[in-house]
């Protein structure tokens, strides 16, 4: 068999050539990590992107919120930048109404573009 007629194995990152074991797929750590890197960064993007999210809704609720309860305006959560799409928990009570949580801060939408803030306490586990 001609040596010349096998294709030579190469860095998935790099490129370079490889000598050594013959299931070897990086030249290098740094390349193998930096593969792996490419690889998982849109997940993790996506992943951090929605975190970024929650933080900030957190933030704002907290923000708003500062001695445990109040209701005010829904426009002031639109004007502060709360994303609704993005709330880590749900807690319908048994009149029907539902809280939503970024963590332990949540609201309840009301009648008349009114919301009311409040913090999760242990019966709302």
């Amino acid at each position: 068999m001609d040596m010349d007629a096998i294709e030579k194995q190469r860095c998935l990152e790099c490129g370079t050539e490889l000598r050594g074991r013959s299931d070897q797929k990086f030249c290098s750590d740094m390349c193998r990590n930096s593969y792996n890197n490419k690889i998982s960064s849109e997940v993790n993007n996506y992943v951090r992107n929605i975190n970024n999210i929650l933080r900030r809704n957190r933030r704002i609720l907290l923000n708003l919120n500062p001695h445990g309860k109040i209701k005010m305006p829904l426009s002031k959560l639109t004007a502060a930048g709360l994303d609704f799409n993005y709330f880590t928990n749900i807690y319908t009570i048994k009149s029907g109404n539902t809280y939503y949580f970024c963590y332990e801060q949540g609201y309840l939408l009301l009648e008349d573009d009114y919301v009311t803030l409040v913090i999760k306490q242990e019966y709302m586990k």
